[in-house]
């Protein structure tokens, strides 16, 4: 799950938690608002936790050289 899609699923949630105040035999919308932003939230943490680990957020640097027959650059 993605970012956008996490984000999707908090807005979902908190509209189902706040502003929807039908009642539905069976079911409480209010608890499914917040199993959708508790899996939101987590789907998000575990996204930016991938991401630094990928290097998203320059918590490490890596060098890359290329050599050029006669140059070596190094970026």
């Amino acid at each position: 799950m993605g970012l956008s899609a996490s984000l999707i699923l908090i807005a979902v949630g908190a509209i189902l938690t706040w502003a929807v105040t039908a009642d539905v035999n069976g079911v409480n919308v209010q608890t499914v608002g917040v199993i959708l932003m508790v899996v939101g939230i987590a789907g998000a943490l575990i996204s930016f936790i991938f991401w630094s680990s990928w290097g998203g957020f320059g918590g490490y640097r890596r060098d890359v050289v290329v050599r050029d027959r006669d140059q070596v650059i190094t970026r």
